[in-house]
């Protein structure tokens, strides 16, 4: 074969494989195969689950985790009660206002009362230990649902109480919950004592700081680690399992990846805010936001900003530029595959799935969300002064407005759910997809 050819051949061969392996060029994650599913059908299903009965206060309405579930305060004369799926509990002369919690399993409720002067827990109907004050929005239950623990205030001093056993008193508690890990076995929080700030881990106390960032400890997924900011005269500096790493001007809550190997975090130098991923650091932007893993841990994508536009950022490709990107909104597919989150341009706002724009609407209530097979993907949505959900680009029925804290939910690749508001009542909508 003539030599000349041979560059030519090389060409040919390289565009070939290009075209055969698109992935492998692409900058952004791509729609697998057979994820374009055709139009579908949406056979819609409403269970009420009860108006606000009179002296309801709706500010407190709590949604259960799975979204099928809802409890709020309500009042009768001087004493007030917690309402559960419409069955009023124990009157009190109190209930501390933002602390109604569901379990992670949505099957239990806990909520701070207050009977004279004293405060204390209710857990399923079961009043706990008396104390002066029990810190409003401390109350968390574990990940398997079976532990709850608290900040508390005796006197002057202040204690952690988990599972009913007082920790160690200090000066005062950090800012945010006491944590548990995801194994539900350690529990970490922040403490003051005087001037100084530790971070706890299954009662034993870490190096002492200025202070740390608001948030408090992280665990990591497999619940070895622990990860929190920490401030240092004017510096901030992430600190995972006690080893600190580089000081910035500010730094912001770190984000395991889903291994548990790799940690990423915002952070900012001067007057340009950059990522931060496995101590490397990113391109410098006006802004940064919001960094999340992919769920096999191989990504990272967040968005920033340049000026007065937002685009996403994959690993270290920029998207294509927007007025702004939703907060909260950016999420890959169970699959890694796909990625998807809100977008707006002037007065309209859309959901751009693998780099494709979908229909414009007056708002996007909240993220998208992807199918347990990464093949569909739904989101909430209004136009005028109604709202409904959007599953793979086709609209549900109106309704009046979404719960508040309700999330859209897949129990299988084709059967989402939410909680949806139609005349002052609560209804669990439930959605069968067919094709």
């Amino acid at each position: 074969m003539s030599k000349s050819w041979r560059p030519l051949l090389v060409i040919l061969f390289v565009a070939l494989f290009a075209l055969a392996c698109p992935a492998i060029f692409a900058d952004e994650p791509k729609q697998a195969d057979n994820q374009n599913p055709p139009a579908v059908k949406l056979n819609i299903t409403e269970t009420s689950l009860g108006k606000f009965g009179e002296g309801g206060i709706a500010k407190t309405l709590t949604v259960s985790p799975d979204s099928k579930r809802v409890a709020f305060v309500a009042w009768r004369g001087e004493k007030c009660f917690v309402v559960v799926d419409g069955v009023e509990g124990k009157e009190y002369d109190g209930i501390v206002r933002d602390t109604l919690v569901f379990s992670p399993d949505s099957k239990r409720v806990a909520y701070i009362a207050r009977r004279g002067d004293k405060s204390f827990v209710v857990v399923d109907g079961v009043e706990g230990k008396e104390f002066d004050a029990i810190g409003a929005g401390t109350l968390i239950f574990s990940p398997d649902s079976k532990r709850i623990a608290y900040y508390a205030k005796r006197g002057e001093k202040c204690v952690v109480i988990v599972d009913g056993v007082e920790g160690k008193e200090y000066d005062s508690l950090g800012e945010g919950d006491p944590i548990f890990s995801p194994d539900s076995k350690r529990v970490a929080y922040t403490a003051w004592r005087g001037e100084k700030c530790l971070v706890v881990v299954d009662e034993v106390e870490g190096r002492e700081f200025d202070g740390t960032r608001k948030g408090g400890p992280i665990f990591s997924p497999d619940s070895k680690c622990v990860a929190f900011v920490a401030i240092s005269g004017k510096k901030q500096i992430v600190v995972v399992d006690g080893a600190e790493g580089r000081e910035y001007d500010a730094a912001f809550a770190p984000i395991f990846s889903p291994d548990s190997k790799r940690v990423a975090f915002v952070a900012i130098s001067g007057e340009k805010w950059l990522v931060v991923v496995d101590g490397a650091e990113g391109r410098e932007y006006d802004g940064a936001f919001a960094p999340i893993f992919s769920p096999d841990s191989k990504r990272v994508a967040y968005w920033a900003g340049r000026g007065e536009k937002r685009f996403v950022v994959f690993d270290v490709t920029e998207g294509k530029e927007f007025d702004d990107i939703e907060e909260g909104s950016l999420v890959f597919s169970p699959d890694s595959k796909r990625i998807a989150y809100g977008a707006q341009r002037g007065d309209k706002r859309f959901v751009v799935v693998d780099g494709v724009e979908g229909k414009e609407y007056g708002g996007i209530f909240t993220g998208p969300t992807f199918s347990p097979d990464s093949k569909r993907l739904a989101y909430e949505a209004w136009r005028g002064d109604k709202q409904f959900l959007v599953v793979d680009g086709v609209e549900s029925t109106e309704y009046d407005g979404f719960v508040e804290g309700s999330r859209l939910v897949f129990d299988s690749p084709s059967k989402p759910h939410t909680l949806m508001l139609r005349d002052s009542e609560i209804f669990l909508v439930e959605i069968e997809i067919t094709e």
